[in-house]
C-alpha cells in the first residue's frame, strides 16, 4: 500500500513538528536574551502529542537543550513512541 505524503494527516504532522522545531529555536534565542522562556514541561508535551520529531531535531540543529540528561534522553525516548503509535495507527487504518 502506497502512503499519500499529501494526507491530511501528513501534513498535520509536518506543521506539528516544524512548530516544535521553532519552538526550540525561540527558546534558544531567549535564553541568550535572558528573557522569559518557555517551560520544559510545554516541550515535553509537545512531543508526547507527536511532536518529538521536530524538537529533536531543533534540540541539535540549534545545539540547545543537549546537555540536560532529560532532553537528551527523553524527548529520543519519546520520538520512538510516537514512531511506533504512528505505525500502529497506519496499521489499524486510522491513517491513509
Amino acid at each position: 500500500m502506497v502512503y499519500n505524503c499529501f494526507a491530511p494527516e501528513m501534513v498535520l504532522f509536518i506543521l506539528w513538528n516544524l512548530t516544535g522545531f521553532t519552538m526550540v529555536l525561540l527558546d534558544k534565542r531567549r535564553a541568550r536574551r535572558n528573557e522569559w522562556r518557555i517551560k520544559e514541561r510545554t516541550f515535553f508535551l509537545w512531543a508526547l502529542i507527536f511532536g518529538a520529531v521536530g524538537i529533536l531535531i531543533g534540540m541539535y540543529v540549534f545545539r540547545h537543550k543537549t546537555r540536560h540528561w532529560s532532553f537528551s534522553v527523553g524527548i529520543p525516548i519519546i520520538c520512538i513512541v510516537n514512531l511506533v503509535c504512528g505505525y500502529v495507527l497506519w496499521r489499524q487504518g486510522f491513517l491513509g
